[in-house]
């Protein structure tokens, strides 16, 4: 039961932390205002369930309070809870199904991209007597989510082609990239820079980065008006992403060219009654600058008189030369002269001078004429003929008149071109000019064509006629090369720059302009940009999914009908070391026979690199065991140094590691099981009874039935190599024939037959197995001693000793029993050592017999009872129970 005063306390204590409360979001210095934040980092984008912090470990609270700790957020419907996942009970703070967009929350809080970005949270940590407010700041740190983009898909810059070397224009149209810091924009640079251009990175005091094209080599505006690239902008991140946007280079004129004329000496024959409006000549002059730096104006030079100027004009814009006033026809045949000089004037040029000379030829009658009329169109003189027209085209006829009946005249064409003159066959003083061949504005653009009238007397009379080669869309582009071969590694970066394909059109305007576009057959994993031909990958290549992508391009002119080439573009992906070798098992387990040769082959380990060339080339090596095997790194055949005894060991564990030519090296490691099978190496081994010479005393009133003893063998084999069968197959002794049988399966001896017979009874037992393909046995002599006791064991001995023979005789099955001993030199006299050793031994033991047969007769009073507890058999006398036991003893 609590207190008066410690419930006033409490009482006080809520009110002052309920009072904190509303101070918090009352005034400016609230209860907390001391205590620091919790701040904590996360990375934008994080999945939901990501922890951010664990706020009670933090603070170190208490957690085995009673009522325990809750934890609750205290801006439930702002929006930064959506962001967030508290739990009330461990107050560790997760993020939620929301993912934070660090541009996007900048954005909103008013903070810019090159800051860092922060959330405000406030938890309340209850109940109230443990109460608590934590201040909370998520620090949201930026990834590299976003690739740079400029304002704009092209940007157009302008460079006057006086530009000096080194000269730098700044790209004003930078790209925006929203990440922070080293994931923002790094770097500049140009796919193509015609080697007249190059890129610097200027960075200015807000850390913005402004991109300027140097001028590296002179330029000339006549030469190229225009460069068009793309200019590249890269991010820090890893990978870093990449921003396009076509940048085109436009080359600025500056007055650098002066007028020239194609002609500077220009003869013309007039007739003196030729009329007015009569176009005498027409003169060309030629400017390579652009707009107004190009503007030529035609005048006379001021040594022309006023009259001159007036009988022939002079237009003033096209060089048109035409009769204005009447020729004074004179009285006389001479004919009459003038020289005309004309300038070409351009802005800030020096003019180009050109001479006309004007021959005046005096007609009494009049003059020859000839009158042109016109096939193809015409305008102001000039004949427009499309190059697609065929050979033999005409152009114009020309008709002679005031042709004298007594002269003969003959017209001539003047002018190189595919045209020629002839004589119309069914009209006299008929000519016709049509063309020899097919025209070809790529070729030649205009043709200036004279044709002369030619009489006994000299020039007679003459015209001029320009034509002009209109161009139609009789190219298709052609591409630089038709085979283009891309080398490009795989796991490449997104959008990755592959090449610029390039195609060029041999016509004029748009029929020139070609579209870069891809072929049906072209993954949709590749892109071409229309206007530039820049061919990009957007994803990721992966050179064992596919290895080689072929794949048509084709550039289509804008002409009408549109034509088109096609060119081939072979990607090769090249490789990396990006897999692992891998074998074909998880692990590997070989049966293997043992005493299988050395070096012979266990079994072969498979295994498969994806990678190619040295990175898909494997080596195998043995982490342990290498000192008993070996293994083939070439095939992986996996073999033992030396023959193997599954007696000595069965099974072997063995790591196998596969390492690939790769830099760096990439590894796997598998588990190899090697099994020995066993095989039939062994013969039986008799354990009991341990010597063809010790015996055993059966009484003679044995029943039949009764076990005697027994014939206990191993074999160190397995399986039906192990498996032992015992069978009788000799007897020696006294008694009837069949008085003893052997359990076949145990080795177990019983009685079989009453004993009548006293004396030595000797079974020799062989002990076989079931190996295959053929079984080994061994041989024992099994020695019964039929007799009330043991009166005479010199006598028993000399019984035993006559057992010789039959070992001698079986000594072919005895060396069969020891086969598991390495085989050695046999020598003729082997079976009489045999002998004697058997003899000396069997004297040995008859000397010990008798030594420990007196001891113990010494010892017998004294231990009689003892004596008659331990032997297992019933005598009639504690003599012959002890002459038992001494015997067994010496048979042990």
């Amino acid at each position: 039961m609590v207190s008066g005063k410690r419930v006033h306390r409490l009482i006080s204590r809520g009110e002052i932390q309920g009072l904190c409360v509303l101070l918090l979001y009352t005034s400016p210095l609230s209860c907390f205002s001391n205590f620091s934040p919790l701040i904590y980092k996360i990375k934008e984008g994080s999945p939901k369930g990501t922890l951010i912090g664990a706020i009670g470990a933090d603070l170190h609270l208490d957690f085995s309070v009673d009522p325990p700790l809750l934890f609750n957020l205290a801006q439930k419907k702002s929006s930064v809870a959506q962001y967030v996942e508290l739990n009330n009970t461990t107050g560790e703070l997760f993020t939620s199904a929301v993912p934070m967009d660090r541009e996007s929350l900048c954005a909103e809080h008013g903070e810019g991209h090159h800051q860092s970005c922060s959330l405000p949270l406030d938890v309340f940590i209850l109940p109230q007597q443990y109460f608590q407010l934590a201040k909370v700041r998520i620090v949201v740190e930026d990834v590299n989510d976003n690739r740079p983009r400029f304002p704009s898909d092209e940007i157009r810059l302008t460079v006057p082609e006086n530009a000096p070397v080194n000269a730098r224009f700044a790209v004003e149209q930078s790209a925006v990239d929203p990440d922070l810091g080293v994931n923002g924009v790094q770097t500049y640079w140009l796919v193509n820079d015609f080697g007249v251009f190059t890129l610097d990175v200027e960075e200015n005091e807000g850390g913005e980065l402004t991109p300027f094209l140097i001028v590296t080599e002179s330029l000339d505006r006549e030469q190229q008006s225009e460069y068009v690239t793309d200019i590249i902008a890269e991010d820090g991140g890893t990978p870093p992403l990449l921003g396009t946007a076509t940048l085109r280079i436009v080359i600025s004129d500056i007055n650098d060219n002066c007028p020239k004329f194609s002609k500077s000496q220009v003869n013309v024959t007039v007739y003196g009654n030729a009329t007015r409006g009569t176009q005498l000549a027409r003169l060309h002059a030629y400017d390579p600058d652009q707009g107004a730096n190009a503007q030529i104006t035609y005048t006379y030079s001021e040594r022309i008189t006023t009259d001159t100027r007036n009988l022939f004009h002079l237009d003033a814009a096209t060089g048109v030369i035409k009769l204005a006033g009447k020729i004074d026809n004179g009285n006389t045949n001479n004919a009459k002269l003038y020289k005309l000089t004309v300038l070409a004037n351009g802005p800030a040029c020096i003019p180009d001078v050109a001479t006309v000379t004007i021959h005046i030829i005096r007609v009494v009658s009049g003059p020859p004429l000839l009158a042109p009329r016109y096939i193809a169109a015409e305008r102001d003189g000039v004949v427009t003929l499309k190059e697609s027209e065929p050979a033999f085209t005409p152009v114009a006829f020309y008709t002679v008149k005031n042709a004298d009946p007594r002269q003969r005249l003959e017209c001539l064409l003047e002018g190189f071109g595919p045209f020629r003159l002839t004589p119309y066959e069914r009209v006299k003083n008929e000519y016709l000019l049509e063309t020899t061949e097919a025209l070809d504005y790529e070729t030649q653009q205009e043709y200036e064509l004279t044709i002369v009238g030619l009489s006994p007397h000299g020039v007679a009379m003459k015209t001029v006629v320009r034509v002009q080669v209109e161009d139609e869309n009789d190219n298709a582009p052609v591409f630089k090369q038709s085979l283009l071969e891309i080398f490009v590694e795989e796991n490449n970066a997104p959008n990755t720059f592959l090449a610029k394909l390039q195609a060029s059109d041999a016509d004029s305007g748009s029929r020139g302009e070609v579209v870069y576009l891809l072929g049906s057959d072209a993954p949709g994993m590749f892109h071409l940009d229309r206007q530039t031909g820049v061919l990009t990958v957007a994803t990721s290549l992966d050179r064992e999914e596919k290895e080689t992508y072929r794949f048509m391009v084709r550039a289509v002119d804008r002409g009408s009908p549109r034509k088109e080439s096609i060119a081939t573009v072979i990607v090769t992906v090249q490789d990396r070391n990006d897999n692992s070798p891998r074998f074909i098992n998880k692990d590997f387990t070989f049966f293997v026979p043992e005493n299988f040769p050395g070096f012979g082959e266990i079994g072969v380990l498979s295994v498969t690199d994806a990678d190619a060339g040295e990175n898909g080339w494997v080596a195998l090596s043995i982490l342990n065991g290498s000192d008993i095997f070996v293994i083939d790194t070439g095939r992986g055949a996996l073999r033992a140094r030396t023959s193997l005894d599954r007696e000595q060991q069965g099974t072997y564990y063995l790591w196998i590691e596969a390492v690939d030519g790769g830099k760096p090296a990439l590894s796997c490691v598998t588990m190899v099981t090697v099994l020995l099978l066993d095989v039939n190496d062994n013969p039986p081994i008799v354990l009991f009874p341990q010597s063809n010479q010790s015996y055993m005393l059966v009484l003679p009133s044995t029943l039949p039935g009764t076990s005697i003893t027994e014939v206990y063998a191993v074999d160190r084999d397995t399986g039906m190599n192990a498996v032992i069968v015992y069978s009788i197959v000799k007897r020696l002794g006294g008694g009837e024939p069949g008085s003893f049988d052997i359990d076949p399966n145990t080795g177990n001896i019983t009685l079989r037959k009453t004993l009548s017979d006293r004396g030595l009874y000797s079974l020799l037992v062989k002990v076989s197995d079931h190996g295959q393909p053929e079984p080994l046995h061994a041989t024992v002599m099994v020695n019964l001693f039929v007799n009330e006791t043991v009166s005479n064991e010199s006598y028993i001995q000399s019984l035993l000793l006559r057992q010789t023979t039959v070992e001698i005789e079986d000594s072919s099955a005895l060396r069969e029993s020891r086969q598991w001993i390495p085989d050695r030199q046999v020598f003729p006299c082997q079976p009489v050592l045999i002998g004697l050793s058997a003899t000396c031994l069997g004297l040995f033991i008859m000397v010990v017999s008798l030594s420990v047969y007196v001891s113990c007769r010494k010892l017998r009073k004294h231990k009689k009872k003892r004596l008659g507890v331990e032997i297992p058999l019933k005598m009639n006398g504690d003599m012959q129970a002890v002459d038992r036991k001494l015997m067994e003893i010496s048979n042990i």
